[in-house]
């Protein structure tokens, strides 16, 4: 008996999408710009929407309900920090929601400023959207094999 040895090449899905809450408000859009365009298995987007997409064809509406951990994770307070005003050094007016990018260990990580107390601020690393379910509305408007250049990159390339 012989294996198959044919491998599935990985696809590239574009899709329109309209992120709500769990109340229905409108959290974000791709209506009025580009799709999202995104190679299967990428990093660069979210499981649950993966997931949702993975075998279905261009015209396919769908509505999907993305839990946590196949979105942006549980909200850890252990990526909750105070730290000394002193590391913004050279900003001149540091108010609360401004975001930063950090270099510290071995890979750089987007903070935002939650609250400033005297000389101690408060900065989370969580992201914006960490700990909600997720409500999208997907239509697919592509989806084909990638190229030997995307699945080297990563990415689509258009």
């Amino acid at each position: 008996m012989q294996a198959d040895s044919q491998q599935t090449r990985p696809e590239v899905y574009t899709v329109h999408y309209i992120l709500k809450n769990r109340i229905g408000e409108l959290v974000d859009t791709s209506e009025g710009s580009e799709p999202l365009h995104f190679l299967m298995g990428s990093p660069d987007v979210i499981e649950g929407i993966q997931a949702a997409v993975k075998g279905r064809s261009p015209g396919d509406c769908l509505e999907v309900t993305v839990p946590p951990e196949m979105a942006y994770g549980e909200h850890r307070e252990d990526l909750i920090r105070t730290v000394p005003r002193s590391l913004f050094e050279g900003v001149e007016k540091l108010d609360v929601g401004m975001k930063f990018q950090t270099n510290s260990g071995d890979q750089a990580q987007i903070v935002q400023v939650v609250s400033i107390d005297g000389n101690l601020v408060k900065v989370d690393a969580n992201h914006p959207l960490a700990g909600f379910t997720l409500y999208f509305d997907l239509e697919i408007v592509g989806r084909r094999e990638a190229t030997e250049d995307e699945i080297t990159q990563g990415r689509p390339l258009f």
